[in-house]
């Protein structure tokens, strides 16, 4: 797995120091981590070739859960076998986590100072808004690479519905657009099996709150195709609507911390754990969703460079790739139901223009409407229940 050098592979201390940096600097998402690694891995360091480097980003998408920490663990398998990727790995996903549970111990507690209320509010209120921007940047890609204009606009609606009305299905309509679009392109492929697996997503468990939690984590992190945002709809069916973890406020803070924190957006999931049972049960959600990308990459890291030319591959994720854009528009609709201030809909109108007009970041549009959340607390400005 390890790619040799002429002064041979770097020291175990020298991933942890270098994924680490990107772990604490990597705000803004997958885009940014993609381009850190590309800086260190390819252009300054010489560790992998860009033809390489490429061939893993595209293989990450292809896999289910945080494409950008499986970019980090194959990077650091790569340079530093087994070991360096489970260590680079770690670095890079830790300082994150660390940040995004002290400040939920922040913002979820029960009884939080009214300014922390309202920067929660003033955050939250534009986090529908930040779903429309990542869905909208994904939508060009996407279009140029499709086979069928009609299936393409069949896999978003039926994304966006998904996502919109019945959030526990969302696994489910990713999946089956995949399967939808390999059976269009290789009708010759058996797809019986497969069926098999989204129908587990939608399943209950019923053995206490940690269970349920493991089971939430699970799905999040071994069965979203295309990450991010796609998997919000299915986390607030489950953190708010069924197990009660959460209000809807408070689901929107949860989002929010997730997005302005360094690391991987799947890092939400640690928020809702710890709105569920405290800094145990976020650490277990954390635990449990990154799993799976450690066991994909450190089985099938050799098999990249054909899993990206593989047409089955190619296939399903042209149904899975739209129907996850379609997802997270879909998912704007309860982010913004959420809202029940008339001044966070203000905020949220305000971050759409800042955000898909003007094409601001999102750390500091998110950030601007705390601040707006706070100075509306102070002055004594009606808050979310």
């Amino acid at each position: 797995m390890t790619t040799a050098t002429a002064a041979g592979p770097p020291g175990l201390a020298t991933i942890v120091r270098e994924w680490g940096r990107i772990g604490c600097i990597g705000f803004g998402g997958p885009p940014t981590h993609i381009r850190l690694f590309r800086e260190l891995c390819v252009e300054r360091r010489g560790w992998l070739g860009a033809e390489e480097f490429e061939d893993a980003i595209a293989a990450c998408n292809l896999l289910p859960g945080p494409a950008s920490t499986q970019l980090a663990i194959f990077c650091a398998g790569r340079v530093r076998g087994r070991a360096g990727a489970i260590a680079g790995g770690v670095a890079f996903i830790v300082p994150g986590l660390v940040l995004i549970l002290a400040l939920s111990a922040l913002f979820l507690e029960g009884s939080p100072p009214r300014w922390i209320i309202g920067a929660g509010a003033g955050a939250g209120a534009a986090v529908a808004a930040v779903a429309a921007q990542a869905a909208t940047s994904l939508m060009k890609p996407s279009w140029t690479r499709r086979e069928s204009r009609a299936r393409w606009v069949l896999y978003l609606v039926a994304g966006v519905v998904a996502s919109a009305f019945t959030g526990e299905w969302v696994v489910v309509v990713l999946v089956g657009c995949g399967l939808v679009e390999l059976a269009a392109r290789h009708p010759e492929h058996e797809i019986g099996r497969a069926g098999i697996v989204p129908i587990l997503a939608t399943t209950t468990l019923t053995l206490g709150t940690l269970a349920q939690v493991a089971w939430v984590a699970l799905k999040v992190g071994a069965l979203s195709y295309g990450g991010g945002f796609v998997i919000v709809p299915l986390m607030q069916h489950d953190a708010v609507d069924h197990y009660r973890w959460l209000t809807a406020s408070q689901f929107l803070n949860a989002v929010a911390l997730g997005q302005i924190t360094p690391g991987p957006v799947v890092q939400t999931v640690a928020a809702v754990g710890y709105g569920a049972g405290g800094l145990a049960t976020g650490l277990l959600a954390a635990t449990i969703a990154f799993t799976p990308s450690f066991v994909f990459v450190l089985a099938g890291a050799r098999h990249f460079h054909r899993i990206r030319s593989n047409p089955r591959a190619s296939a399903f994720l042209g149904g899975a790739g739209p129907a996850a854009i379609g997802a997270i528009f879909g998912a704007t609709i309860p982010l913004a139901r959420a809202l029940d201030r008339p001044w966070q809909f203000g905020v949220l109108a305000a971050a759409g223009l800042t955000l898909l007009v003007f094409k601001r970041g999102t750390v500091p549009t998110l950030v601007a409407a705390g601040l707006v959340g706070v100075v509306i607390a102070l002055a004594g400005g009606p808050l979310p229940h």
